[in-house]
């Protein structure tokens, strides 16, 4: 009798858990998962149980609207795909919305109590998106605070994660966002503070890697990715990483770049590994404005026309990074100003020439600019350009500690240059039968040039 009462209690234990289970589990609402079928209905029923916790098992679930989650109405939301399950978006906008009602800073005084009763840290995890419709996008956010996305894969669709409106804290880690027809991560004209990319694969995207546009962004830190090859001989020009501040009276400042590794692809036009264009200030397009507080240290970047491009921007320190195949250029400086570029190494290894030969200049330029300092760079076979550095209509500029060898034409070149210092460089091409100049001045006043080495061939000059 008691092992009877016994096996009915756990029974009716049993049969209250399958009433009130703690998870949404979308074959529970009705999704096939087979890739064909229509999903839409089920998942989006399952989003809107309020269950929160949404679990997709193994599966192929085709989709051709947006799956919606309205935060303020559901509460707290997570998505998980355990990395076995795909959504694939058959039809235009985003695979999965966040919709938040957040529209303010990340100042705590200024919050709604909803926002940290219902809203806060929306998660996706482990899921793939792949897009089947022109217009498709992985992941769009709106509103949210503290979104969260991680271990996931989007591919084939128009963008990857597209943040617009107002969004703040938001963490993007350990995803893959691959071959994509647009931009893999996505600041549109967003008000956005505090963003942090770490450990991520951004690649083949045909419309850039990392990109914001207008907006009001603060506190963008990438760390620790692989960004490679997103643009297209067939798009408009991009970069890898692209910040574009034009048309915003607030633009996109303190950023950190550290530790990655950023390449291709120099059959792009002007393609570039990291453009930064932080002339902001919409309301009075003549009045410069610029941007900045950037650090970029400690990347491997390569196989682009231009590796580093800085245009219009203030207070950026640029070191210990390790540069080579810049088919234009390796760093090219323009407008700016309070720029410090220490330690680093632009170099051309043989390992690479059979690919590159002389086609890559790998030449240095820094032009309208000014109080700038330039200290302990390694400059190495720069080819087939004017100058392996050329400082063009500068002004207050600190130039020590430099190499540069073995280059053609000209080592260093000063061209209208004003009030500044170029002292303790070693400038040499050793190569035979060179023919180059170490150092060239064209007009220019007030400046000092002292204790310089300076060399040619293979004598003792």
């Amino acid at each position: 009798m008691l092992r009877t009462l016994t096996l009915l209690c756990l029974s009716l234990g049993t049969a209250q858990a399958k009433a009130a289970p703690s998870e949404a589990n979308i074959r529970n609402f009705g999704a096939i998962g087979d890739g064909k079928a229509d999903d839409t209905a089920a998942i989006q029923k399952a989003v809107d149980s309020g269950l929160g916790d949404i679990r997709l098992p193994k599966g192929d679930y085709r989709i051709t609207q947006s799956i919606v989650i309205d935060l303020d109405k559901l509460g707290f939301t997570s998505i998980h795909g355990n990395g076995v399950a795909t959504i694939i978006m058959d039809g235009p906008g985003p695979a999965l919305k966040f919709v938040g009602t957040h529209f303010k800073s990340a100042d705590p005084e200024g919050f709604e109590a909803k926002v940290w009763q219902q809203q806060r840290m929306p998660l996706v995890d482990g899921l793939g998106i792949l897009g089947r419709h022109p217009k498709s996008v992985g992941i769009e956010a709106v509103g949210t605070m503290q979104l969260t996305i991680t271990r996931v894969h989007i591919r084939q669709a128009l963008h990857g994660i597209h943040l617009r409106e107002n969004n703040r804290n938001v963490i993007i880690s350990d995803c893959h966002i691959y071959e994509n027809r647009g931009i893999g991560i996505y600041y549109d004209d967003v008000n956005l503070h505090q963003s942090n990319i770490t450990a991520c694969h951004i690649s083949y995207n045909h419309g850039g890697g990392i990109v914001s546009r207008a907006g009001n962004v603060r506190n963008i830190h990438i760390t620790g990715c692989d960004i490679e090859s997103n643009m297209s001989p067939e798009a408009p020009a991009t970069a890898n990483v692209l910040i574009d501040c034009s048309n915003s009276p607030y633009g996109t400042g303190e950023v950190a770049i550290t530790g990655c590794t950023i390449q291709h692809n120099h059959l792009s036009p002007d393609s570039a590994n990291i453009r930064i264009l932080s002339r902001s200030n919409k309301t009075n397009p003549s009045t410069i404005v610029r941007e900045g507080n950037v650090t970029i240290t400690g990347n491997v970047l390569s196989d682009v026309m231009v590796n580093i491009h800085l245009k219009d921007c203030r207070s950026v320190a640029i070191t210990g990074n390790t540069l080579w195949k810049g088919y234009q250029h390796n760093l090219l400086i323009e407008g700016c100003s309070n720029v410090v570029v220490g330690p680093n190494c632009f170099d051309r290894n043989p390992r690479y020439g059979p690919h590159d030969g002389p086609v890559a200049h790998n030449s240095l330029i820094v032009r309208n600019s000014e109080d700038c300092t330039l200290t302990g760079l390694h400059i190495s076979n720069a080819l087939n350009a004017p100058a392996a550095l050329l400082i063009e209509n500068c002004r207050r500029m600190n130039i020590t500690n430099c190499t540069i060898l073995d280059y053609d034409n000209v080592g260093l070149l000063l061209k209208n240059l004003s009030h500044s210092r170029v002292s303790d460089c070693l400038i040499r091409d050793d190569r035979p039968d060179a023919k180059s100049t170490p150092l060239k001045i064209i007009g220019g006043k007030d400046n000092m040039i002292i204790d310089n080495a300076l060399g040619l061939g293979n004598s003792d000059n």
